[in-house]
């Protein structure tokens, strides 16, 4: 594996893009979970992949376009789906949850019928879906290293927003934060991670990496802090193992990504339940 690391530029594309995606994904992951929009991951994969599949559909039946990246029509949908989730929350302003199943509907819909008219699956549009080592471009890479930087910047610059918005947006919007803004930054920096990492994790299975992580780092951190930390760790453990799987195996590594970090989370749920059996019979831990 080293050594067709070494010699192959395509897999160093997607070792990088995927250690990348293993950061900003649970990073916010944390605050998807914790402000309990874990289905919104979800709803943008889908409307990112209506994205994918209208580029692909205009590449087919338009001559000149022949060089259309289908991850820059992905962003567009799923960052026009997060401000469209915003507008929808801000009109249901008591049922706010109905933004998310109006959005994912919506992007399942329209992604049917695309791809219909596309002439069904293919191997590109295969690879979209589950992932694929071999799919990440050169500047798919960069994309993905430009939206990292970016998402770590705002993050450190906003984090206590963030933070304060997560637990108790009344307390916050009281201390002078602007949550509505603030939410949509967050919002959109989620449409851009789920758009990015769609060719290494896949669309169907992007939403995975954004929680799983989480769950696991939830059963065993002690603060916020500490579950931030915990995530990205068993993100990247995921993602590195999974890309070797996937390549050793010769099988898309959005399953293997998502297969191994289903383990890890069983590794942690069993850790706390021994850990919590000794902590009762006063045994040290």
């Amino acid at each position: 594996m080293i050594e067709s690391f070494l010699q192959y530029e395509f897999l160093q594309n997607a070792a990088i893009t995927g250690m990348l995606i293993g950061i900003v994904a649970p990073l916010l992951g944390v605050f998807i979970v914790v402000r309990r929009l874990s289905l919104i991951a979800d709803a943008l994969s889908h409307i990112t992949l209506t994205g994918i599949a209208a580029s692909l559909l205009i590449e087919k039946r338009v001559t000149s376009v022949n060089e259309l990246n289908p991850i820059y029509m992905g962003m567009v949908f799923s960052v026009g789906g997060a401000i469209l989730i915003e507008k929808l929350r801000k009109l249901y302003k008591h049922y706010e949850e109905l933004a998310i199943p109006i959005i994912l509907s919506g992007g399942i819909g329209v992604g049917v019928i695309l791809i219909s008219l596309a002439d069904g699956f293919n191997t590109d549009l295969f690879s979209y879906l589950f992932g694929s080592v071999t799919a990440v471009s050169s500047s798919n890479m960069w994309t993905v290293v430009c939206i990292t930087i970016a998402v770590l910047i705002i993050v450190i610059l906003f984090y206590k927003e963030l933070f304060v918005l997560s637990f108790d947006e009344e307390h916050a919007s009281i201390a002078g934060v602007n949550g509505r803004w603030i939410h949509l930054l967050f919002i959109v920096m989620v449409a851009l991670v789920i758009a990015s990492s769609m060719q290494v994790v896949g669309i169907l299975l992007v939403s995975a990496l954004m929680t799983l992580p989480v769950a696991a780092a939830l059963r065993i951190a002690s603060s916020f802090k500490q579950t931030i930390g915990l995530s990205i760790a068993f993100g990247e453990f995921s993602v590195i193992l999974g890309l070797i799987s996937s390549y050793q195996l010769s099988v898309p590594p959005g399953g293997t990504i998502v297969v191994i970090a289903i383990l890890v989370l069983i590794m942690a749920i069993l850790y706390k339940k021994v850990r919590n059996h000794l902590y009762v019979k006063g045994e040290p831990v």
